[in-house]
């Protein structure tokens, strides 16, 4: 009786766990990509490519300085609430007082750099979206409370409200004609100001009925502490940040006055590498603590490692291919002016998919495994490159050139990410595996070059070879996703 009652729960607790991930991803994937192309790309085809590409070197801008936001407390929070039942009752009080220093202490860094970068021109729009980071910042401290408490289904629903509420006042402003004037780059940030807000008086109840928030105080040991353990997570982040987002700031600052036009160009271009990094991002959800549990437990991380390499280097190596041979028409779909130059861009940007995306499998490994100097490393010279390759290409060949500079930039971190861990965990790898994933490249670009020379439109072609290579991949890699579920499971058992 007792075997069935222990069956039950672990029964009932792997269905939980696959109800609230799917939950969450669901949730992302029908939320997140409509806001992306239904509601960001519509703003940048309304205002044109200037306004939007101040408004996207700006944003750019305040998240290069999003670690004195956050100092990586977030990360931290969250691992103590689910550690210690008493830690949220404890020290939320003290982390919300410091969450609130270091918001004013980001306001004044990111003023002062942006008077020396000369943004004082564009002072009111510079300001709101300071204050947008630091209200996206505390959105994510309280989720880090919510998940912290095992709520996954309130933090499913908080992870995408933010988003729905920017769809739905968007929406409005842009089709809905409640207003006579054209729409202003300056309403796209006022509405994620509102829409941040709303989600904040939403998410803080929730927290707080779980514990009560006494006078925030300021203690200063606390703090030392706080900070001190959180300073490697911290150094990361600024430094992944700024190999990832100062492309757009380069281009608007450099090229004088067509500077704005290039960032315009390049972020029409970067909005679909954002929007397909999101499955890429949710493996690095999963993979994080599943490495982390098994190293502690000294289990070989061999297999979870070429399954998760293997499905996501196959999803890469697909939509890189996908963009590269199809970039005109999906451009030409999606935007109104300068098709021409942005296809260019986003041939270009689209292949660093497939590192990038293998980083976040090599990342969490590395940072599970407590790298973190190392990964520091690579990062910092992630940054001498892409800085180097931009002011070499950025006046030449513009937006393409910085294209081609993020992806050397990520092209070399994804290379020291596999030699560091090949070394660390003496990973063998196979010559027939290498082999495999080459094959499997030749076939995605023979599929594509193929695929244009069908007698179809261009959108045919392209689920043509979109179907070719997902059913190649799926009898490729099906059990390797098998494994992946199997070790799903039993992260959540443990």
């Amino acid at each position: 009786m007792q075997l069935n009652f222990s069956s039950c729960v672990i029964l009932f607790m792997q269905r939980k766990f696959l109800t609230n991930l799917l939950l969450f991803i669901g949730l992302n994937l029908l939320i997140k990509p409509f806001w992306i192309f239904g509601i960001d790309r519509s703003v940048q085809n309304t205002v044109g490519e200037n306004a939007y590409g101040i408004y996207f070197a700006l944003f750019n801008f305040t998240l290069l300085f999003n670690m004195l936001l956050d100092f990586g407390i977030t990360s931290l929070n969250n691992r103590n609430v689910a550690r210690t039942s008493d830690f949220l009752h404890e020290n939320f009080s003290r982390m919300f007082a410091l969450r609130i220093i270091l918001g004013f202490f980001y306001i004044v860094c990111v003023l002062i750099a942006g008077w020396f970068a000369r943004y004082y021109v564009h002072f009111e729009l510079l300001f709101f979206l300071i204050i947008n980071q630091i209200l996206a910042g505390f959105i994510l401290f309280l989720r880090s409370n919510v998940s912290g408490l095992l709520l996954f289904k309130t933090d499913s629903f908080l992870s995408v409200i933010d988003r729905l509420i920017m769809i739905i006042c968007c929406s409005m402003l842009l089709w809905g004609g409640v207003t006579k004037s054209p729409f202003q780059i300056e309403w796209f940030v006022y509405v994620q100001t509102f829409a941040y807000l709303a989600t904040i008086f939403i998410a803080l109840p929730i927290v707080l009925s779980h514990t009560r928030l006494k006078t925030p105080f300021v203690d200063y040991t606390y703090f030392k502490n706080i900070l001190k353990q959180s300073l490697p997570f911290a150094l990361l982040a600024l430094f992944t940040g700024l190999h990832n987002r100062i492309d757009a700031v380069f281009l608007e600052r450099l090229l004088g006055d067509n500077g704005a036009n290039q960032a315009g160009i390049y972020a029409s271009a970067f909005r679909l590498l954002d929007a397909a990094m999101i499955i890429a991002y949710l493996f690095s959800v999963l993979l994080l603590p599943m490495f982390s549990n098994m190293i502690a437990k000294k289990e070989p991380i061999v297999h979870l490692l070429k399954t998760a390499f293997s499905l996501i280097f196959i999803y890469g190596t697909v939509v890189a291919t996908a963009s590269f041979f199809y970039s005109y028409p999906l451009m030409n779909l999606l935007y109104h002016n300068h098709v021409e130059q942005s296809s260019e861009v986003f041939a270009v940007l689209m292949l660093s998919i497939a590192p990038l995306s293998a980083t976040y499998i090599f990342g969490s490994l590395l940072t599970a495994k407590g790298e973190l100097k190392k990964l520091i490393i690579i990062a910092l010279f992630a940054i001498v490159i892409n800085t180097g390759l931009n002011l070499l290409l950025i006046f030449k060949w513009q937006a393409v050139g910085s294209a081609v500079a993020g992806l050397c930039a990520q092209l070399f971190i994804i290379t020291a990410e596999i030699i560091l861990a090949v070394r660390l965990f003496k990973i063998k790898v196979p010559k027939t595996y290498c082999f495999k994933l080459i094959g499997f490249i030749i076939l995605a670009v023979f599929a594509g070059k193929i695929s244009l020379n069908l007698p179809f439109v261009w959108h045919k072609q392209f689920l043509l070879m979109l179907l070719f290579l997902g059913l190649a991949s799926i009898a490729l890699e099906w059990r390797q996703v098998n494994y992946l579920i199997m070790k799903i499971k039993e992260n959540k058992n443990n």
